[in-house]
């Protein structure tokens, strides 16, 4: 496991810190509640003290609970993702304003 502590500011400026890492998992002895991520990811910023990673769109895979820890992973999304989900809300849009029902 590795032994540095990280921190990852999301977008709202929500610190979440001394975090540590095993593969691709962030560890919190803190419980964290995965609705703190939702519409708050773009950007986030991962720092490891040394170094600030900026990630313009990621998303939150899982939170999960292993022995009184919360263990969560992020993701970077892909750019076919981001096409994907503007598509999407340009075809929601133009529904609500022409008034038709998907």
């Amino acid at each position: 496991m590795d032994e540095k502590n990280y921190k990852i500011t999301l977008a709202d400026e929500t610190e979440l810190s001394n975090l540590t890492m095993n593969g691709n998992n962030f560890i919190s002895e803190a419980t964290i509640d995965p609705g703190i991520f939702q519409s708050n990811c773009s950007p986030v910023v991962i720092s490891d003290g040394e170094h600030d990673e900026t990630h313009e769109n990621m998303e939150l895979v899982q939170v999960t609970e292993v022995n009184g820890q919360s263990w969560f992973v992020l993701r970077d999304m892909t750019p076919k993702e981001l096409e994907q989900a503007k598509i999407k809300s340009d075809i929601e849009y133009l529904a609500m304003m022409c008034d038709v029902d998907l």
